[in-house]
């Protein structure tokens, strides 16, 4: 698949790391390194446009290791980017660690999957099919 990108960064095209990855990891585009304290977010900048083609959406997820390793997510996870959107592409980034994290220019700050989605119809009815689960939620389904 052939997706149009536009890259406005200092940065490579995003790419799959190995073979087998299904994210391709996106780098901040920053003048300067980004200071997020505990519990502080920020709206970090890729310097990247995207074309995403209709029937596709680009899922932005927090990368593993900053997540292990130093406290680092992502808010709005998965973030989606519709076909539609023509703007840049920006990470919502967050500190939920005890610790300073300090975003540095080209730094791997999250990842991109694109995948195909369905668009709903919606049709409306009296009353659903039965299922052994019913109603039940949030644990329902768990250990007894």
């Amino acid at each position: 698949m052939f997706i149009k990108i536009v890259n406005k960064s200092r940065h490579p095209l995003p790419s799959y790391e190995t073979p087998a990855s299904a994210g391709m990891d996106l780098r901040a585009n920053l003048d300067k390194p980004v200071t997020l304290k505990p519990l502080e977010r920020a709206l970090i900048p890729t310097g990247l446009y995207v074309e995403i083609p209709v029937g596709y959406e680009a899922q932005i997820r927090p990368r593993s290791g900053l997540a292990i390793k130093k406290g680092i997510t992502l808010l709005n996870a998965p973030g989606t980017i519709d076909a539609d959107y023509r703007g840049e592409i920006k990470i919502i980034i967050a500190n939920i660690s005890a610790e300073d994290f300090i975003v540095t220019d080209g730094e791997r700050i999250a990842q991109m999957v694109i995948a195909k989605h369905e668009n709903a119809e919606w049709q409306e009815v009296i009353e659903l099919n039965q299922t052994g689960r019913g109603q039940g939620g949030f644990g329902s389904t768990g250990a007894k």
